[in-house]
């Protein structure tokens, strides 16, 4: 195995998981592509951003727990501040959460798993054995990497504790079943041919125009009575030109939001006026509609049971987490944070 330089980077991402609070986001290697506004230099990051009872959680925790859930979340470019701004209420719930919940995994005596993290701490060692930087910094960050893994690993266990709840009877595995019969639905299919004239999306106008005349006078032939499997093996740069266009079965969501627009309005037998998509111009000829079909509950037990189990662990879990917010007061600070968006802003985005 080839082994990694430790670099400075790597020293800041384990100092930063090595003093993270409880729960914080685990670290990532995608460049930090949005964070929040950069903080006031005379500001005290020590100060409190959170007092869970006596324990505080401070601004430091706080702003390093943020950069790295939006290192995870924002790697993709700059998002907007009404997004951003949710993002600092969640991390800091999360904050709030992890400690309340490691809290109460140490009130029910739950050890950490040691051979998972010295496995962790293990792995560190081997990929970094040559480095002399790992073998400086070591002392000063395996402490609190150690000191987070073994949080990580009692809320973990925690939550498989709470979770396991007890097996469904008969009657109730019937009873979800009859009140989630959505869940166990097979959705609309619908058999497509097609024929695909491909334009590349940044084409001029002009060649996109040319392929929607060419896809009109395919139609027109259609309507004649040409054949429209010979015609796709003629015309259509789609794949499927050597089956005749044939798509095979279909269901919903799996065609781009045009084609299932002109699908829906479509009879068995009929073939669509040109519709354009990503990839270009496309004729589309509906073969047959299956409605759908609700699955009998002998084939699907198994299923039920699964989303019955989980559910019931879901809620279970919730309950705790609000027991727990309940019977444990929580002081926050969200002077510094980004105001979230007014209820009348936030109708458009939803």
């Amino acid at each position: 195995m080839k082994t990694l330089p430790f670099t400075r980077a790597a020293l800041a991402t384990c100092m930063a998981l090595a003093t993270l609070p409880i729960g914080a986001a685990a670290a990532t290697a995608a460049p930090v592509a949005a964070q929040a506004p950069a903080p006031a230099s005379a500001r005290s990051n020590a100060a409190p951003f959170a007092k869970v009872g006596e324990t505080v959680i401070t601004h430091q925790d706080f702003d390093a727990a943020f950069a790295q859930a939006a290192r995870s979340k924002f790697y993709h470019g700059k998002p907007p501040q009404a997004d951003i701004a949710k993002l600092q209420r969640e991390v800091g719930q999360s904050l709030v959460d992890d400690l309340l919940l490691a809290r109460e995994a140490r009130r029910r005596k739950i050890a950490p798993d040691a051979g998972a993290v010295h496995k962790v701490i293990a792995g560190y060692d081997e990929r970094y054995k040559d480095s002399a930087q790992w073998k400086l910094d070591r002392p000063q960050v395996v402490p609190g990497l150690v000191a987070k893994l073994e949080r990580d690993s009692i809320i973990e266990q925690l939550a498989t504790q709470v979770k396991a709840v007890s097996e469904p009877t008969t009657a109730q595995i019937e009873q979800y079943y009859q009140a989630h019969k959505d869940k166990f639905t097979s959705p609309e299919q619908v058999h497509l041919q097609m024929i695909l004239l491909k334009v590349d999306p940044s084409s001029p106008q002009a060649q996109w125009d040319g392929a929607r005349q060419e896809a009109a006078a395919i139609v027109g032939r259609l309507k004649k009575g040409a054949s429209f499997a010979e015609l796709a093996k003629v015309h259509s740069s789609d794949p499927s030109a050597e089956r005749g266009g044939d798509l095979g079965y279909l269901h919903q969501g799996m065609l781009p939001e045009p084609a299932q627009q002109a699908v829906d309005r479509m009879k068995p037998g009929e073939t669509s006026e040109p519709v354009a998509v990503l990839e270009g111009v496309a004729v589309l000829r509906l073969l047959e509609r299956k409605l759908p079909v609700l699955n009998p509950l002998a084939g699907v037990r198994d299923r039920a049971r699964d989303l019955y189990l989980r559910g019931k662990g879901d809620e279970a879990w919730n309950a705790l987490l609000a027991t727990l917010r309940r019977d444990n007061p929580v002081t926050l600070d969200e002077s510094r944070l980004l105001p979230l968006a007014k209820a009348d802003d936030g109708a458009a985005a939803r």
